[in-house]
């Protein structure tokens, strides 16, 4: 059986400001410290340019989360059952074999 995901929304997790970087870490599958690295940098440089720029990409972020909403469990396994099935009056009746 597969773990449980984390269901708690990723700006309310304690580890995250609006969940961004975990976001897009998520998304293209790597480890959001690689973004959270350049944006502290980005933030000693230019902090308002480091707002805006996470800010706009937080949008990016809730406009894909919701036109392209993740799949959950039972939506999964309802599209993998096959459209044509058997129902219990369909199919023949198994008999027990007399000893």
């Amino acid at each position: 059986m597969e773990a449980q995901e984390n269901q708690v929304a990723l700006p309310l997790r304690s580890h995250t400001i609006l969940g961004v970087c975990e976001a897009i870490g998520e998304d293209f599958g790597f480890n959001p410290t690689f973004l959270r690295v350049p944006f502290a940098a980005t933030v000693l440089y230019s902090p308002m340019w480091a707002v805006i720029a996470y800010f706009a990409l937080g949008v990016v972020v809730l406009a894909s989360r919701l036109l392209f909403p993740k799949k959950t469990q039972q939506q999964s396994a309802v599209e993998a059952r096959p459209e044509a099935t058997v129902t219990m009056a369909e199919e023949e009746p198994e008999f027990a074999k007399a000893a």
